[in-house]
């Protein structure tokens, strides 16, 4: 089937045509004014506007007034504090959680995040969130307690902890901040050597730091609380450095060669005293010894001078023959009476074995012979005073 056909066509039959766009619309609009108790258009060609009536305009006020109330309507996250103003003055402060307030321009809100760990850097600018970094010489180099200029660098930490205070009582806590620490830095500073800053003290000099520029603080009540105080470098200035170098060096060999003395010591002397006390020891065993023999004879001399009173001549026979007994057993002579007729030999095999002997040997057997018959010979002696 054509749609040429005067008979049918796509909307229907009877001639019926499609209805026009703008009488869509202008129904459409009718109906929207018949709402809000507007006159409906009239069916002329005249573009005549329609004015809402009385009705209208206090419906449209109301909704304008809820939309307007419920903007003031917010929500503090766990890590914030929202500090409400009344016409500019403070108001309230409210945690986490959804609250409400009269919205702009009677009340304003301020959200102020009181967990988040913020750093400062003091004498130096990291290149990552700044576009010139590196060193910062006026606020590095300062003066240490001996006149001599040092170049330190220090990175803070710190959080908000009192969001009224932070907003309201100082103009610009940031920069507080940094003019407070650097006057710290530079007081700690100053009160302290320039070996002991840049050595063993830089712990204790980071502690000083934070607790005087947290007292500057909490008397200017600014609202922020410094967490750390982290020394990142310490130098001499950069003309200096080589001769600085210099210095170190030679301290250091220093503290070396006191070590090494010290560690020579500690071998040497705890040898020396145990020698010490080895060489106390044996002479207090040698006097006792001596002391020990010594009262041994005399109470043996007393025990033969008892015997010598009851009986001089048995007891002078016997001391005559111990004492020949012990000399005569010392002494290589042989004593043989001529009247008796026995045969004499020498004893080659034992005359063999001392020449193949070496001679220390030999001469220590000498030697100790002697040593004997000295013992001997004192021993005779001492036997004849006492006959």
């Amino acid at each position: 089937m054509a749609w040429n056909d005067d008979k049918k066509n796509p909307w229907g039959g009877n001639g019926q045509t499609p209805p026009e766009l703008d009488e869509v619309i202008r129904d459409f609009k009718d109906k929207f004014s018949g709402i809000f108790g507007g006159k409906p258009r009239s069916n002329s060609n005249s573009e005549k506007s329609i004015t809402p009536s009385a009705g209208g305009a206090k419906y449209i006020f109301i909704i304008g007034l809820l939309l307007w109330l419920a903007s003031g309507v917010y929500i503090i996250d766990p890590a914030e504090k929202g500090v409400v103003l009344r016409f500019g003055a403070f108001q309230e402060e409210t945690g986490q959680g959804p609250h409400w307030h009269f919205p702009y321009p009677i009340e304003s809100l301020s959200r102020v995040n009181v967990e988040e760990i913020q750093d400062m850097q003091i004498g130096y600018r990291d290149a990552v969130r700044n576009r010139r970094g590196g060193n910062v010489s006026s606020e590095s180099l300062m003066l240490t307690k001996g006149e001599n200029m040092i170049n330190a660098k220090f990175a803070v930490q710190y959080r908000i902890n009192d969001a009224q205070a932070y907003l309201f009582n100082v103009a610009n806590p940031k920069m507080t901040l940094r003019q407070v620490v650097e006057s710290a830095i530079r007081q700690v500073v100053g009160k302290n050597s320039m070996d002991y800053v840049l050595t063993e003290g830089r712990v204790a000099i980071a502690d000083s730091i934070k607790e005087n520029s947290q007292e500057l603080l909490d008397v200017y009540q600014v609202g922020l609380r410094i967490t750390t105080v982290n020394m990142q470098d310490a130098q001499p200035p950069e003309p200096v450095q080589a001769a600085f170098s210099d210095a170190v060096k030679a301290r250091e060999d220093k503290q070396r060669l006191i070590n090494e003395a010290q560690t020579y010591a500690n071998d040497i002397l705890p040898k020396s005293r145990g020698k010490a006390a080895r060489i106390l020891e044996e002479s207090k065993a040698y006097k006792s010894k001596v002391v020990s023999k010594s009262e041994g004879e005399a109470s043996r001399f007393k025990q033969i001078l008892a015997e010598y009173t009851k009986a001089p001549k048995v007891t002078r026979e016997r001391l005559y023959r111990e004492t020949m007994e012990n000399v005569l057993a010392n002494t290589s002579k042989v004593v043989v009476d001529s009247k008796a007729n026995s045969m004499m030999y020498l004893p080659i095999d034992k005359l063999l074995n001392n020449n193949a002997q070496p001679n220390k040997i030999v001469v220590q057997d000498s030697q100790s012979d002697q040593v004997r018959q000295g013992n001997s010979i004192r021993n005779v002696f001492r036997n004849r005073e006492v006959r």
